[in-house]
């Protein structure tokens, strides 16, 4: 069961190109598989589930960690609240909606919820 605020998925960079090279070395190194979502991202489900995204407009260059959220509106004013800084206010994907924002350290994550 997904619970509010709980690292629920991690997306990791795959830029310039390497989006094949790196699921294949996942593949082969790990026994890893995949699931295409066009051809610049791609999600894995490997105790923790995840995705690779090969598409520069995705925005970041490091690891995204991922909460969920019962209540996304709920969550980004408690975030606000408790001094996160909002990077990405609440937008559409194909998974439902999500914002993402910097904690007081710098750290890029992402809170998202079902549509």
């Amino acid at each position: 069961m997904r619970e509010t605020g709980k690292l629920d998925y991690l997306e990791m960079p795959a830029a310039n190109g390497t989006l094949d090279s790196v699921k294949a070395f996942y593949a082969n190194a790990f026994s890893w598989t995949f699931t295409d979502y066009g051809p610049s991202y791609s999600a894995f489900s490997e105790g923790l589930d995840g995705g690779f995204y090969g598409s520069p407009v995705e925005g970041t260059d490091k690891p995204l960690p991922v909460l969920y959220s019962h209540e996304l509106e709920e969550t980004l004013r408690r975030v606000e609240e408790a001094g996160g800084r909002i990077v990405k206010p609440i937008f559409n994907f194909p998974g439902g909606r999500r914002f993402h924002f910097l904690d007081p350290a710098g750290n890029e994550l992402a809170v998202w919820s079902e549509k």
